[in-house]
């Protein structure tokens, strides 16, 4: 070996690594925001165990997934290989003075070694054909994509002919024959094929040297193209993992402040924090996020990935005005012929929408997280998306106009059907349900916290009376707000306009700690997750529970009683704002399964349900094409041969019921909220209720 050459090498690589990633520190640290993220460490451990050294999510897709498994453990365990290598550079007989080929150490490093160099090629040939031939359209094809592979299969390559080549030579100049070694399974497994050529001395120390420094350089070279790509995600994903977001997931951040604050939400890069652009470092860009996003997948401009993408590409495009640019002795900010990934001239006052991100991007949204559940290193997309939203809102005024009547109705009766707020309790006229006014909260031990929808929408009162039916039956000691109830501003958070969410937060949270409520019952998930997990911020403590665990709850304790079995095949459409937000998925297929149907799951369900099109506001707006998610959902629900769909939400209700009319099947197929489908089953004597009613 060549211990001038190694020096070299490895001075000039490695100069030229720590200069680059520097620069990526520096964009992130001075660029970003400070955003505090060293709380509860023993999670953030388990879960950077659990997420990002098991990979956890990973095998959700399976054969790549498990390919990926192979190729981040064999790195970990050939890292200490490439070290190894460097180190004979300098003296031959380097092995870390315990590895050895006779130690057992030694013997055992090198057994794991072998067996992850055989691993790592096979799964980097196995993604390697599926990028070239398969091409799946998730994927962002790539030529740095492909180099990458081509260099992680040639080092495997070079490593274990450089190992065969040594055992052969150690046999040559011992004078015996080349035998299969325990120790080295793969290395002496090769040399007992190229001992069939009968390879000169020579020929095998030029194969020796050309498999060390293949393996020493394209590591090397590996390193330094890691800041410059996708692949950065090898040194960035396992801190995005550690740090990522512990709060509920179905909290947006607060503006703190919000009456003095100049300006709102993000207009620029810098206006993210330093964890949104590590987010933004570390997308591997696979596409499993766009893969499941419903707008998507119905043609809308949003893709969760590119969106990352083209944010990351603007702060990029960005760093010589942020941190200086590459060529010494010019002010930051000197740069001029730098370009936003559009196209356009990009200079200080750019904005991110429209110069870079499309409003109809924005717009297309539905929150309902499948994007989050799928990434397998923890980036946040629907956080930005509000930003971005914030901004619009509340600085520019620029609200899509079917959305700006629904906040228009929020502001003025408190729902965004724009209903006098005199009628919000209508609904129960002639069922004699008492209010808290009227009990001052005295003996109460619940408050069934009706929504807008179940106020407000025809078919969803009925939602909200089957509930108050079947906790008359069970005894429990309820009330409502009556007109004292206001939305609760999921709607107005998720459009983007926080400041009227506040109002109603704050209005909110007055009126139920003036009665000194503690327990909630929701029949609405949207109501149930702001009040669960937004409300805390404003000194709204409560603990709150779906109408679904709830009933559920109740026929397991003997307090409702199934008088006869709805026996009919049944779907249940997962809601995103109780499942995905909040792991709330078997209380209502319990209700169902003790109501007594026949319960089937639709091709996508539980974590991976497809949205249904309403959230974020969606409700409210029209959809960019005709392809709309509420008719996606119903058409895959339906491939599972339902006579009955089963919902825990109003809104879903509502998407599924037109979804059902698109089809022209609204009267052969029902479509009932799971508190209908217990009454029905607790025997109210009432008919069953029609889809279209």
């Amino acid at each position: 070996m060549n211990p001038v050459a190694m020096g070299i090498l490895l001075a000039v690589a490695w100069s030229a690594f720590l200069w680059s990633a520097a620069r990526r520190w520096k964009l992130m640290a001075g660029a970003g925001r400070p955003e505090p993220r060293w709380d509860r460490l023993w999670q953030r451990l388990t879960g950077t165990v659990r997420f990002a050294f098991a990979q956890w999510r990973m095998p959700a897709y399976p054969l790549t997934g498990i390919a990926h498994i192979l190729i981040f453990w064999g790195f970990l365990v050939l890292l200490l290989r490439s070290l190894i290598l460097w180190g004979r550079g300098f003296d031959p007989g380097f092995d870390f003075w315990v590895l050895g080929i006779h130690s057992l150490p030694g013997k055992l490093y090198s057994v794991a070694k072998d067996g992850f160099a055989v691993a790592v090629f096979a799964a980097a040939f196995v993604a390697l054909v599926n990028r070239v031939f398969f091409r799946p359209k998730r994927l962002t094809q790539s030529f740095e994509a492909v180099l990458i592979l081509l260099i992680i299969t040639t080092m495997m390559v070079a490593d274990v002919f450089y190992d065969a080549a040594d055992v052969s030579l150690r046999h040559l100049a011992a004078g015996t024959p080349v035998l299969f070694h325990k120790s080295e399974p793969a290395g002496s497994l090769l040399a007992l094929g190229l001992a069939k050529l009968h390879l000169s001395q020579h020929t095998l120390h030029l194969l020796a040297q050309t498999g060390f420094w293949a393996h020493s350089c394209l590591v090397l070279l590996f390193l330094n193209l890691l800041p410059y790509g996708k692949h950065f995600h090898v040194l960035t994903a396992i801190p995005n993992v550690f740090f990522r977001d512990l709060r509920p997931r179905g909290r947006l951040a607060p503006i703190a402040d919000i009456e003095n604050q100049e300006s709102f939400g993000a207009s620029k890069i810098t206006d993210f924090t330093w964890k949104a652009m590590l987010d933004m470092y570390s997308c591997t860009e696979c596409g499993r996020c766009t893969d499941h996003c419903p707008a998507n997948r119905t043609g809308k401009k949003l893709s969760p990935k590119h969106l990352t993408l083209d944010l990351r590409d603007n702060l990029y495009a960005r760093s010589a005005e942020l941190i200086g640019p590459i060529e010494s002795g010019h002010p930051a900010g000197d740069a001029t012929d730098d370009t936003s990934p559009t196209g356009k001239p990009k200079h200080a006052s750019e904005t991110l929408v429209p110069d870079v991100i499309d409003p109809d991007v924005l717009w297309a949204c539905t929150t309902c997280r499948a994007c989050e559940q799928e990434c397998p290193v923890f980036i946040s997309y629907v956080d930005k998306i509000l930003e971005l939203r914030r901004n619009l809102v509340l600085e520019r005024g620029e609200v899509p106009a079917a959305l700006a009547t629904a906040l228009r109705g929020i502001e003025t009766n408190s729902n965004p059907w724009n209903i006098s707020a005199m009628d919000r309790a209508k609904w129960a006229e002639g069922l004699d349900v008492p209010t808290m006014a009227e009990t001052d909260g005295k003996g109460i031990d619940y408050l069934l916290w009706v929504g807008c929808a179940a106020s407000f929408d025809d078919r969803a009162k009925k939602i909200a009376r089957a509930t108050v039916a079947l906790l008359r039956q069970a005894g429990v000691s309820f009330a409502i707000l009556g007109e004292e109830e206001q939305c609760t501003g999921d709607i107005a958070r998720r459009a983007g306009n926080e400041y009227l969410f506040q109002t109603l937060a704050q209005a909110n949270v007055e009126t139920l700690n003036k009665y000194r409520v503690r327990r909630i019952i929701t029949v609405c998930p949207h109501c149930f997750n702001t009040l669960a997990n937004e409300y805390p911020d404003f000194g709204g403590y409560y603990r709150v529970i779906s109408h679904g665990e709830f009933l559920a709850q109740l026929v397991k304790d003997g307090k409702l009683t199934i008088e006869r079995k709805v026996r009919e095949r049944t779907v249940y459409h997962d809601s995103c704002y109780l499942g995905r937000y909040n792991d709330v998925y078997e209380g209502p297929r319990d209700v169902l399964r003790q109501a007594g149907v026949e319960l089937v799951e639709a091709p996508e369900h539980h974590e991976r349900g497809l949205c249904c099109g309403a959230g974020g506001a969606q409700y409210f707006m029209e959809e960019q094409t005709s392809d709309r998610m509420n008719v996606a959902r119903t058409t895959q629900i339906l491939a599972s041969d339902p006579k009955l769909i089963a919902t825990a939400c109003p809104f879903c209700m509502t998407m599924l019921t037109d979804g059902l009319k698109a089809k022209s099947l609204e009267e052969s197929i029902r479509q009932l909220d799971i508190a209908e489908v217990l009454l029905e089953a607790c025997g109210d004597g009432a008919p069953p209720a029609k889809a279209d009613a």
